[in-house]
């Protein structure tokens, strides 16, 4: 059960996150909130909601590239009921195991605002995709933050440590960049900017839990 949650459902939801985005991609119709001429799907011209969304920038039905990454962001609740089984890996140290379980509960949540974004397309329910959006990140520096500290405390290897540190840099940065950057719908640039900005972040996030996944695997297999 234990090796299903934190390993198995882990890498399954991250890999098909990547898989959907691939293939949402490919069918977007066009367009970008800029400009509705463009055609296809854009790495810097276009943010990964508008995937999401039931129709694309350009007017054009969206349906499969919707159902894709809509039921990719749904499949982050599952990495949240993931983490509720983590702390066990770490309950020799009863200090270590409840902060292990503060963080859990963090990455929980967090979790359920990336399903959020899946379960509010930003054409029908933009106000609160936002919201979704924008909150998942911010959950996401206390539950790093804190897993730093579970992963400093136990015997887990140097490069989970490094791992988890990086990624917290990353989203602190990010969630300041989101804080103090310029309006992506003011202008192109700050479009580009904030698009390709975006990815990195939201692929990063992907490949650190994935990367988590082995280190999780490895406190499995030292504990028997």
């Amino acid at each position: 059960m234990i090796n299903f949650w934190t390993v198995k459902v882990i890498r399954f939801v991250t890999i098909f996150f990547v898989v959907a985005v691939i293939i949402a991609s490919y069918f977007y119709p066009g367009g970008n909130i800029h400009d509705i001429t463009q055609s296809g799907y854009s790495f810097t011209h276009n943010f990964l909601s508008d995937l999401g969304g039931l129709e694309s920038h350009s007017g054009e039905d969206n349906i499969i590239s919707m159902i894709f990454f809509n039921l990719s962001m749904l499949l982050f609740f599952f990495i949240g009921i993931s983490f509720l089984f983590v702390p066990i890996l770490f309950k020799e140290n009863k200090p270590t195991f409840i902060l292990a379980i503060v963080g859990s509960l963090f990455f929980f949540i967090g979790s359920m605002f990336f399903a959020g974004v899946g379960f509010t397309p930003y054409d029908v329910f933009f106000d609160l995709h936002v919201f979704f959006a924008l909150n998942s990140f911010r959950l996401m520096i206390p539950a790093s933050l804190i897993y730093l500290i579970v992963f400093l405390r136990s015997s887990l290897s140097i490069k989970y440590i490094a791992v988890i540190a990086s990624f917290l840099f990353l989203v602190t940065a990010y969630v300041i960049y989101l804080n103090i950057g310029e309006n992506p719908l003011s202008n192109k640039e700050a479009m580009i900017a904030s698009a390709t900005i975006q990815k990195f972040i939201a692929f990063m996030s992907v490949a650190t839990v994935f990367s988590l996944s082995f280190g999780f695997s490895k406190r499995i297999n030292n504990s028997k």
